[in-house]
């Protein structure tokens, strides 16, 4: 299965497994933000972890598709908003443990978590200015300051995760082999606390927080639209599919 979902030790352990680049479809990001929900709605969990399996944490969404269907752009924006709000309005702490390359709609969900714990040699990128898309600065905002994530937006460039560790964004960043341990140990810290302490930090931190990066999100999809009404959108994604262009390749 490309997404499951697990409950152990008051833990919801969300798994993506999707070859090769855990890039996912319209539909697959519509189950996204199910499991999340389900987990949240479950008494016997306190914590959600969110991780993947295979060379890297998430390639985002699937382009090739976008390149056959761009008439589902629409649902897909939808699907991937419902992802990062279901992640925020999550009763409990949700942690993701990050690895290998963290793109796109990856990326969002690494902003929209509470915790983040990471590989080394992971990376981010934005690579939407080469992919005829928009969105994604809203979720970075909340792991680097601004000059820093328009650089990166600019350029579809890759940010190290040291440099999100030097700002205090990653928990803590471990060899490859020790994530999903170290993880769980985050979580397992988490999960011996009260849930309702829990729900009742995760409501007051969120309304406390200046900005919702969901409504700044969902202004971003708006640009997307328009983007992909334009035809070096559709030429951007055409490169990409048949491996034309630079920004083509992981």
């Amino acid at each position: 299965m490309p997404i499951t979902l697990t409950v152990k030790d008051h833990i919801a352990e969300i798994v993506f497994d999707h070859p090769k680049v855990n890039a996912f479809d319209t539909a697959g990001w519509g189950t996204i933000p199910v499991l999340i929900d389900a987990a949240s709605a479950n008494e016997d969990v306190r914590c959600v972890l969110i991780r993947a399996v295979g060379r890297g944490f998430c390639g985002g969404v699937d382009i090739k598709e976008m390149q056959a269907h761009p008439e589902r752009i629409a649902a897909l924006n939808r699907n991937n908003y419902l992802t990062v709000k279901a992640i925020r309005d999550c009763a409990v702490p949700v942690v993701v443990a990050l690895h290998g390359f963290v793109i796109g709609g990856g990326v969002n969900i690494a902003g929209a978590a509470d915790c983040l714990i990471a590989a080394e040699g992971a990376y981010l990128s934005l690579p939407e200015i080469d992919r005829g898309a928009m969105g994604g600065a809203a979720f970075l905002m909340r792991m680097l300051p601004v000059q820093k994530v328009r650089t990166s937006f600019f350029t579809g460039g890759t940010i190290p995760v040291e440099d999100l560790a030097r700002h205090g964004s990653v928990e803590k960043i471990v060899p490859l082999d020790r994530l999903e341990e170290e993880a769980r140990a985050l979580c397992t810290v988490i999960a011996g606390k009260s849930r309702v302490a829990l729900v009742i930090a995760k409501q007051a931190l969120n309304l406390i927080e200046p900005v919702n990066a969901c409504d700044m999100y969902r202004i971003e999809q708006g640009f997307t639209l328009e983007m992909y009404a334009h035809e070096d959108s559709q030429k951007a994604r055409d490169a990409f599919v048949t491996n034309k262009g630079a920004a083509a390749k992981f």
